[in-house]
């Protein structure tokens, strides 16, 4: 498998609006439509990703539609369906289940219509996808270690991970942050960063919520949480502050979003590293424009997360 790491500095940001169908330019014909379906429609960030994908798709003359799998493997099973039946000609999924949506996949094979993945991958076998497009995830989860480390300084503690593990992407970010504190750990006989639990948030706020929740009762002496994404932070966050704990736990969150943004600048979350979904919606629909002039695109490219701390926060010009 071919792996290309992008530099940010090669590509534009681009903004973000609505989702739904973007259309071409008046007076000019359309050259198709690319059906869109993403892990959720209620995370900011793939509403990002899906925009990203409409402004480019309008440039090379391809409609696009946007849908909702809201984390629903089946739900997004019948979208492709329905992708097959509209004669679409490509898909791009943010697979609700890495393992799960492999049949889907493999009946849009079969119809011969080619899909790209981004953020999140299918690892299913038998499964075909064109090329994938993400976050350099391991690379994040390594600066979410080291961040980790710098929060808690030489007295070590307990350590939650508030993980999503149906996402590819996330047992990335876990693998590579327990490898940094893996290697920080060796040879410490004290004052060492101990993950004393992994538990499944969702992805979302509530249930970040709940599993720091029952995690403070568990252990009243937890230091520290690496939360997978900016939701399941902020709502490990509120757990915290209804605790009275909000001044004992440091979080590390990931992604980037303004929401999170706001809360490292406000100091509610120590810091994250952040994603550039517009940069993956793009660099989607480039491969597949260069897949379609039949020429020979990267397996997977992989763009580089950046460490935002209050620092940043402060000097963000987008936020309060």
């Amino acid at each position: 498998m071919y792996i290309f790491i992008i530099s940010l500095f090669t590509l534009g940001i681009m903004g973000c609006g609505d989702t739904g169908t973007s259309s071409v330019d008046q007076g000019s014909e359309s050259k198709g439509t690319i059906g869109v379906s993403v892990l959720t429609l209620g995370n900011p960030f793939f509403n990002v990703i899906a925009e990203g994908v409409k402004e480019e798709a309008a440039k090379h003359g391809y409609d696009v539609v946007v849908v909702d799998g809201d984390r629903d493997v089946q739900k997004q099973a019948n979208q492709i369906d329905d992708f097959l039946t509209k004669g679409v000609v490509a898909i791009i999924l943010n697979p609700c289940d890495r393992q799960s949506i492999g049949p889907a996949i493999e009946k849009a094979n079969q119809a011969g219509v080619p899909v790209f993945t981004c953020d999140l991958k299918c690892v299913a076998k038998g499964a075909e996808v064109v090329s994938h497009v993400g976050s350099d995830n391991l690379q994040g989860g390594k600066l979410a270690g080291e961040a980790m480390i710098e929060a808690l300084g030489e007295q070590g503690g307990e350590v939650l991970i508030v993980h999503f593990p149906q996402a590819n992407s996330c047992q990335l970010r876990v693998q590579g942050f327990e490898e940094v504190i893996g290697k920080y750990n060796a040879g410490l006989s004290a004052n060492r960063i101990e993950v004393v639990a992994q538990l499944d948030g969702g992805g979302v706020r509530d249930e970040g919520y709940k599993v720091t929740e029952d995690t403070l009762q568990a252990h009243p002496n937890l230091r520290g949480i690496f939360a997978i994404n900016d939701p399941s932070g902020l709502g490990a966050r509120a757990a915290l502050e209804k605790a009275g704990k909000q001044d004992q736990v440091t979080i590390i969150a990931f992604d980037g979003q303004p929401e999170g943004k706001q809360a490292i600048k406000d100091g509610k979350i120590f810091a994250d590293p952040i994603q550039f979904p517009d940069l993956i919606g793009k660099k989607t629909v480039q491969l597949m424009m260069d897949y379609f002039a039949g020429n020979e695109v990267d397996k997977e490219v992989l763009i580089p997360t950046r460490l935002y701390r209050q620092v940043d926060g402060e000097n963000d010009p987008t936020l309060q």
